[in-house]
């Protein structure tokens, strides 16, 4: 049997059955898409004239309620099985064709996230109806005269003959000004609820409310970019990214080095899709991008500009959706929850620094932004591009197969030449005596930087890696009791975990043998900054990291010091180093290249080539020539010296021959079943169980199994997780094995006190 005989096998397994062979199809529909309604549907019965004609997210038309007033609805979902007594069910009574509104789209794209991802159609929409809870509109107020001045000045007259001083002041305020500002009256007039009630019941004043919309941004406060025009390079990719268009609507990765240009090119083709009447969303990974990359948008676009973050109040985010769905904005920045803004006419979705992991949801439904953009884009007949200096492997296999069109930016812009590239080795520096993070090199460069007035960005490169405690003499690491992890130390003395806030103090004697020799390996910003506060006295010195960002606004903060020289050195994890610019950085110092190669992550490569690149690509984006030096203990590594070089072929011919000698994606499919429980044993039997399972419905040596396993971080706050893997060169197998593997853990009822994620790794 072949592999498409299997495929066909799973599928038949799996599929709905055919509407000829069904008695009924009936439909769950959402009557009011208000979105604290969401978990809501109701089940109407479809007549048989539109069974070939309905689908999901269709706008139809039923009776509702005791009194069976007509009302419009969604479709959601639809099926053979009805949850009720069929002869008290009511029969949708017409759809209502040409009615396609924006819900309409995003219902239907939250069902294709469902099926493809594995969730339920409950999960799928309140992620892709983001605003669940209705916010209270945030209104202002003004109290305006209603009668003529001539009645207005006859009725202060009589009132200023008795003891009403507050009506009296009230009444000469608005025959100076026709109207005020209600907060600012009752401030300034002492004017309260009791002094207009009497003028309001006479017809004398009324009160008028306008809706004001909390803005996250204010664009006043925005500075404008540096004036750019486009480049020779920039105006041929624009060309070529339009004449693609022109011919269909395939994606395009646009592959440009750090410093070519890239956001002039999205911004040029956004004015493009304005000029159409359309709408723009571009998706950034890191609310740290946020206020840079708002800047440069407030400056070219102004207003129409609107920005989404998880910093936003829930007020906030609920404005900017309905600002974007009545068309008073037309272009949302923001990271991966801004894929899903409302907006009527989408004309072009542009995903910025797409290589990214902050674009891939760890929440179920565990969709990757990449993939459902290209999917709201089909059904919104809309554009998308993908933009990168170190484009995922992915995304880059996919352009050399021609499901993507590429194109490339080469050279920086301005004329600009890329910063060089020192490797340090610091096994070198160790045997010659020094045991500073920093090594000579890179102190005698910040010192130069220093003299010269010019500034530093030092990256610590902590992803994969988290710092401990242990006892020097037996090795006892002190973890938390409650999570399979290590234990960090803060300057406080205390030992915190990072998964679920657990805290204790420093031990003084280890636990396990007595000795009192604990310490910690700490090797981050914080010590990072105190190093170069005592070896750089009068630096001012900046440090951005978790800590650092916690309150909202602090990104921007810091930021706009940096930039605004108020730092002379910015100390930060990889935060800092994903596409800021600032032009008066000549060097940019990696403190620790190889950290994030130890990671358990078969990424972890590509992982280090992307951040080492980024970083390097830090330095000398301005009229200054820039330097990076970066430090690790493996300089001879592939992923290093590429970066070093800036050679992304040269890391994506290697790199995918690893990936195809072992079967990793891009080169193979791999699916991810992640399970979690309270219950160790339950758990073990669960994944042993959904093991099996696979081996009974797909036999043969095209899928492999791998585990079940316990999970990187095996527990979590006293819940267990395990990982079972699944790898086949088709996608098409593990998307049908997903969907028995779905029916197999509804009807068995032992699954029940186990959570089970799919992620299509």
């Amino acid at each position: 049997m072949n592999s498409n005989d299997k495929i066909a096998l799973l599928l038949a397994a799996v599929r709905p059955v055919t509407k000829k062979e069904r008695s009924m199809i009936f439909a769950d529909v959402i009557v009011d898409i208000s979105h604290e309604k969401l978990d809501r549907c109701f089940q109407y019965i479809v007549p048989r004239e539109l069974e070939q004609e309905i689908g999901i997210g269709m706008v139809v038309e039923m009776p509702f309620g005791n009194g069976n007033r007509i009302r419009k609805g969604y479709v959601i979902g639809l099926s053979d099985q009805s949850r009720f007594d069929v002869n008290r069910m009511k029969t949708i009574q017409r759809l209502c064709n040409g009615e396609e509104t924006t819900e309409s789209r995003l219902i239907a794209l939250a069902s294709w996230m469902r099926e493809r991802y594995g969730a339920t159609m409950i999960q799928a929409l309140k992620t892709v109806i983001p605003v669940q809870e209705k916010v209270k509109t945030k209104e202002k107020r003004r109290i305006c005269l209603s009668v003529p001045a001539e009645e207005a000045n006859a009725l202060m007259e009589k009132l200023e003959g008795g003891r009403c001083k507050a009506r009296t002041r009230l009444l000469r305020a608005l025959l100076k000004e026709k109207e005020l500002d209600y907060t600012k009256a009752a401030k300034e007039l002492g004017v309260t609820q009791n002094v207009i009630k009497p003028l309001l019941e006479e017809g004398v004043i009324c009160i008028k409310h306008d809706q004001v919309y909390r803005t996250p941004a204010n664009p006043s406060s925005m500075p404008g970019d540096r004036e750019w025009s486009l480049s020779p390079p920039q105006r041929e990719a624009v060309s070529l990214i339009k004449n693609e268009w022109s011919m269909g609507k395939r994606p395009v990765l646009l592959h440009g080095v750090t410093g070519s240009g890239k956001t002039q090119v999205y911004m040029e083709l956004i004015e493009e899709t304005l000029k159409e009447g359309k709408q723009a969303i571009v998706l950034i990974p890191e609310i740290a991008l946020t206020y840079q990359t708002v800047r440069r948008f407030y400056a070219r676009f102004g207003e129409g500009v609107s920005v989404l973050n998880s910093k936003l109040s829930q007020g906030e985010r609920y404005d900017q959706f309905k600002r974007a769905k009545k068309g008073e904005i037309q272009v949302m920045v923001g990271p991966r929850s801004a894929l899903f803004t409302p907006f009527p006419e989408l004309g072009l979705i542009i995903i910025d620094e797409e290589h990214e992991p902050t674009y891939k949801s760890e929440n179920t439904p565990r969709y990757h932004a990449r993939e459902t953009a290209v999917k709201r884009a089909q059904l919104e007949d809309a554009r998308v591009l993908l933009g990168s200096a170190t484009p995922s492997l992915a995304s880059y296999s996919r352009a050399m197969s021609g499901e993507y069109a590429l194109v490339t930016l080469k050279g920086r812009y301005g004329n600009s030449i890329l910063p060089e590239v020192l490797i340090v080795d610091l096994r070198e520096e160790l045997k010659e005596g020094n045991r500073s993070i920093l090594s000579r090199k890179l102190r005698t460069a910040i010192s130069d930087r220093l003299s010269k007035k010019e500034q530093v960005m030092l990256f610590l490169n902590r992803r994969g890696y988290a710092g401990f405690v242990s006892c020097r003499s037996c090795g006892q690491v002190m973890k938390c009791p409650h999570c399979d992890v290590s234990l960090s130390e803060h300057n406080n003395g205390r030992l915190v975990c990072h998964y679920c806030g657990y805290e204790q103090r420093k031990p003084e004697k280890c636990p396990v043998c007595g000795s009192p020799y604990i310490g910690g390996f700490k090797a981050g910003t914080q010590q990072i900054e105190q190093v170069i506060q005592k070896s750089f006295p009068g630096a001012r010195v900046l440090r951005m990291d978790f800590d650092t960002t916690r309150h909202k606004g602090s990104y921007e903060k810091i930021l706009a010091s940096f930039a605004a020289h108020e730092g002379d050195i910015l100390v930060g994890t990889q935060m800092i180093v994903k596409g800021h610019d600032f032009p008066d950085v000549t060097l940019v110092g990696v403190i620790a290249a190889d950290l994030s190669l130890n990671a358990e992550d078969y990424q972890c490569a590509e992982r280090t080539f992307q951040l080492l690149t980024q970083a390097v690509g830090r330095s000398g984006r301005g009229k200054k020539a820039g330097e990076a030096i970066i430090q690790t203990y493996n300089p001879e590594h592939y992923s290093i010296e590429a970066a070093a070089r800036q050679d992304y072929e040269a890391f994506y011919k290697e790199e995918m021959s690893y990936r195809t000698l072992l079967d990793y994606p891009p080169c193979s499919h791999m699916l991810a079943v992640l399970a979690s429980s309270p219950d160790e044993a339950l758990l073990e039997q669960g994944m042993e169980y959904l093991a099996r399972f696979v081996g009974r419905i797909y036999s043969g040596p095209d899928l492999h199994v791998i585990g079940p396993a316990y999970a990187a971080v095996g527990k979590v706050n006293d819940v267990y997780r395990k990982v079972l893997y699944l790898k086949h060169k088709e996608g098409s197998v593990l998307f049908a094995v997903k969907d028995r593997l779905e029916k197999y853990i509804e009807i068995n009822s032992g699954f029940r006190k186990i959570y089970i994620q799919f992620d299509f790794v």
